[in-house]
């Protein structure tokens, strides 16, 4: 498999921990998913083959379905030369236009949507230590991967270096308006149960997701990916049973594999080994193939 951890294209605007971006012109951007791969919010010096292929059209699969309940930035695959009309892209090799998508420039909202289906993850964390999730009381009682009554809309700062932080939804409506914060928050919510709903029925559970939004002219827009194995847990939902860790089609592999190793969280992170590396790829797949009933590109 071709591995793409780095990409040299002129007029890169900006650096992710996954994505490179790109200054079409036009109000146009060039995103290319890499196949860097980031855990616990420090990117890791071994990469994933082909994981950006599968971020950046499992995003496309998602914002087709979702179009309707609000718009979103995508205009076409790099790729896809029949829909690109008069838009000029720089000349890239074939590996890095598969991982590229062609998108609508944004004012980003600094801000991570998350919602959460299931108690898992930091969720769990917080509340064996101190009964709540994101601040909020819960039920005594929860085990690992119980699900909710309903989503909760758990949002986070972004941070581009460093570990993102909880905030309130006071400090949300303090960043961006309690109009748009409060819209943020149903968007989140409509987008994830919508989604998890379709997931189900192809085998998955989608446990917790994160959003990102920005005004495009003005309107609100989902941007960046959408509903991937990075942003998400998926869960196969034949295998689910609540507490214990969940069969799943995400990178939790990866981040089991870095706790085993007794790593602290704080860069720089260590090496994975090939069999992780290679069941990381299997699992990336996987979550494509069930939820679209096609091979990775």
């Amino acid at each position: 498999m071709e591995t793409i951890a780095e990409t040299n294209l002129p007029n890169q605007i900006h650096r992710g921990k996954v994505r490179d971006t790109y200054d079409l012109g036009n109000g146009l951007l060039l995103m290319v998913a890499t196949d860097r791969i980031s855990a616990f919010d420090v990117v890791l010096p071994t990469a994933i083959p082909e994981k950006g292929v599968v971020l950046s059209h499992i995003s496309e699969f998602w914002f087709a379905r979702t179009a309707s309940m609000l718009p979103n930035h995508f205009v076409c695959m790099a790729t896809d030369k029949a829909k690109l009309g008069g838009i000029s892209l720089p000349d890239m090799p074939e590996g890095v236009a598969r991982r590229g998508t062609v998108v609508k420039r944004a004012e980003r909202l600094d801000v991570e949507c998350i919602a959460r289906g299931y108690i898992t993850g930091s969720a769990w964390a917080e509340y064996t230590k101190s009964g709540t999730v994101h601040g909020m009381k819960m039920p005594a009682g929860l085990v690992e991967g119980d699900k909710f009554p309903e989503p909760l809309f758990t949002p986070t700062t972004k941070a581009e270096e460093g570990h993102d932080m909880p905030m309130s939804l006071k400090e949300l409506g303090d960043m961006v308006g309690e109009d748009m914060a409060k819209r943020l928050g149903e968007k989140t919510i409509e987008i994830y149960s919508t989604s998890d709903a379709f997931a189900r029925s192809k085998g998955i559970i989608i446990a917790d997701t994160k959003l990102e939004f920005g005004l495009v002219d003005g309107e609100l827009t989902v941007i960046d990916e959408l509903l991937t194995p990075d942003s998400s847990r998926f869960w196969d939902a034949e295998g689910y049973a609540p507490g214990k860790s969940q069969p799943n089609y995400d990178k939790q592999f990866v981040r089991d594999a870095l706790t085993t190793m007794g790593w602290n969280r704080e860069p720089p992170a260590p090496e994975l080994s090939q069999e992780v590396v290679d069941k990381t790829v299997e699992r990336y797949s996987e979550a494509y193939l069930r939820l679209t009933g096609q091979q990775v590109p």
